[in-house]
């Protein structure tokens, strides 16, 4: 029986997906816990649909990110830190309070796209990477001054 994977099952099938396997196998597990269906006309035609409507969606978010990374490479971002001897900074930037700076210039930035080579511990200008989306990446210049 041929059957599309709906869902990924590690060893058998991707989800898109079209397999021949056994008719037990295919009713009996696959299609029981909904990780494939029967292919028929109906079922291709959906899929089809279901795939172009993910790329229309990939292409938007696709879009959006390199508007967003326009805006965000010009954007710079002071922090006013506490220093001891020498201009040694106390403490560090962590990536929650970019991502509060950046909330208050109306950005929507989840922390967990925020990354850094090293730690942001020392005077003067860093550059931070924004993860976008999936292979889009913005940067941004965050300052500390005394």
């Amino acid at each position: 029986m041929k059957v599309i994977f709906l869902k990924d099952l590690r060893g058998q099938g991707k989800k898109g997906e079209i397999k021949e396997v056994k008719d037990g196998y295919a009713q009996n597990f696959l299609i029981k816990n909904k990780y494939a269906e029967r292919l028929t006309e109906e079922s291709l035609g959906r899929y089809k649909r279901e795939k172009k409507q993910e790329e229309q969606l990939d292409q938007q978010n696709r879009e959006d990110a390199k508007v967003l990374k326009e805006k965000l490479n010009k954007e710079e971002i002071v922090f006013k830190v506490k220093t001891g001897d020498n201009d040694r900074v106390f403490g560090s930037i962590s990536p929650k309070q970019i991502k509060v700076e950046l909330d208050k210039k109306g950005y929507r930035i989840d922390r967990k796209q925020i990354e850094s080579d090293h730690p942001i511990s020392s005077l003067g200008y860093h550059d931070v990477k924004i993860n976008l989306y999936k292979d889009i990446f913005a940067k941004i210049r965050v300052k500390l001054e005394k």
